[in-house]
């Protein structure tokens, strides 16, 4: 069985400048750290690994330095690592990765298993697994909460809010995964020395077989107009008296004076 982990390296700060040409992340300085929700993925992976003992490929988009994150999977317990690093990449939105990573899952071949986090904690879209899955025609599952293998079949469960789902489904298969479905393992100084002796391969975007014009900015239909920060509002802040009673009292006044309380007739 082959499993393909897809993560995404997004900024250790929420403290992110924005690039006022391009209107993306200016990424430029800040420490990268594995998207939260691929951390979850990474471990429904390993926990199928444990099953079945399958061959689990971990993969992400960016520039070379994003090695780091595909090193950090590998000491976890990813078999290789596939990064796809080339300059025509850049500014990209979720179709045009989303494309670029289903040609990337093609080019291994064979595989079974595709799975990715719901969602990134920068863009927050929950779009890239049904993009991939549609490029690769193959049957999706999303928000999956609870992930189990037996007779060559996925049973999953789902938590829609109220509703709760039981799913059960062939290979192949795409699925997200929520930050419900496991606790991620963290890596050790043995297993980080081990993960310098795995694969890690670059694939540029001659290697993959491309449209051109479906990648990068060029292949991108969503386009950023402007951006902006939200405006800090000072709002009116009232000290209420120091004495319990006397404050509980000042506080009834006042929410019957904004008609929050209504008066007792």
């Amino acid at each position: 069985m082959k499993i393909v982990v897809g993560i995404k390296q997004v900024p250790e700060t929420t403290n992110v400048k924005i690039n006022e040409k391009t209107k993306n992340i200016d990424r430029r300085g800040i420490n990268g750290v594995i998207n939260q929700y691929d951390r979850h993925a990474l471990e429904a992976a390993f926990e199928i690994k444990a099953k079945t003992n399958a061959e689990v490929i971990v993969m992400t988009m960016g520039p070379d330095d994003f090695v780091v994150s595909l090193q950090e999977a590998l000491a976890l317990g990813a078999d290789s690592a596939v990064l796809l690093s080339d300059r025509a990449f850049a500014g990209a939105d979720t179709l045009a990765t989303g494309y670029v990573l289903s040609k990337a899952i093609q080019k291994i071949n064979d595989v079974d298993l595709v799975i990715l986090g719901q969602q990134s904690v920068d863009a927050d879209t929950g779009q890239m697994g049904p993009i991939v899955a549609e490029f690769l025609d193959i049957s999706q599952v999303t928000y999956a909460s609870k992930i189990d293998i037996a007779d060559g079949a996925l049973h999953i469960k789902r938590y829609l809010e109220t509703v709760e789902q039981d799913i059960t489904a062939k290979l192949p298969l795409l699925l997200t995964v929520t930050d419900q479905a496991n606790d991620p393992k963290y890596v050790n100084v043995v297993e980080i020395t081990k993960s310098f002796e795995k694969p890690v391969i670059t694939w540029h975007a001659t290697d993959l077989n491309l449209d051109d014009d479906r990648v990068g900015q060029a292949g991108s239909p969503s386009i950023v107009r402007s951006i902006s920060s939200p405006k800090a509002v000072a709002k009116d802040n009232h000290k209420l008296a120091d004495n319990p009673q006397d404050a509980a009292d000042e506080l009834v006044k006042i929410l019957k004076e904004k008609n929050i309380l209504m008066e007792d007739k």
